[in-house]
C-alpha cells in the first residue's frame, strides 16, 4: 500500500515538473558546417538585427523559455550571437499600444520567444 502511494506521488511530482518546462518547441538548423560549442557568456544577446554581415545558422522558438535559455542553445551550436524576439507579454487592458505599455520589457512565461542564431562573417 505504501509503495503504491509512493508510486502515485512520484508520478504526480514528475507530471508537475514537466508542466513547468518549455512547451511548443521548434528548432531549425541550417547549413552543413558544424561549429564548436561556446561558453554562453561569449554569445551576444541582441534585440535587433546587427549591422555586421552574418549568416543564419539556426532558428529557435518556444513558449515558456527565457532569453538566457535561448542563448544557451545558440552557444551549444557555436553561434556568435542570437537575435531575440519576444511575442506577447504583460500588459494592461487599458493599454493598446505596445510602446505605451508599463511592462514593455517584461518577459512573459506564457509568451512565445524566438531566437535566430548567427555567425559573423
Amino acid at each position: 500500500m505504501i509503495i503504491r502511494k509512493l508510486s502515485i506521488l512520484s508520478l504526480l511530482v514528475l507530471a508537475s515538473l514537466l508542466a513547468g518546462c518549455a512547451t511548443d518547441v521548434a528548432n531549425r538548423y541550417y547549413g552543413a558546417e558544424k561549429y564548436p560549442a561556446k561558453d554562453p557568456k561569449e554569445v551576444e544577446l541582441l534585440r535587433q538585427r546587427p549591422s555586421r554581415e552574418f549568416t543564419v545558422i539556426a532558428d529557435f522558438q518556444s513558449r515558456g523559455e527565457s532569453p538566457e535559455a535561448v542563448r544557451k542553445k545558440a552557444a551549444k551550436i557555436g553561434a556568435d550571437a542570437v537575435v531575440i524576439s519576444i511575442l506577447g507579454g504583460y500588459y494592461s487592458t487599458g493599454e493598446q499600444w505596445a510602446g505605451d505599455d508599463r511592462h514593455s520589457n517584461s518577459y512573459s512565461p506564457h509568451g512565445r520567444i524566438t531566437g535566430t542564431a548567427i555567425k559573423y562573417k
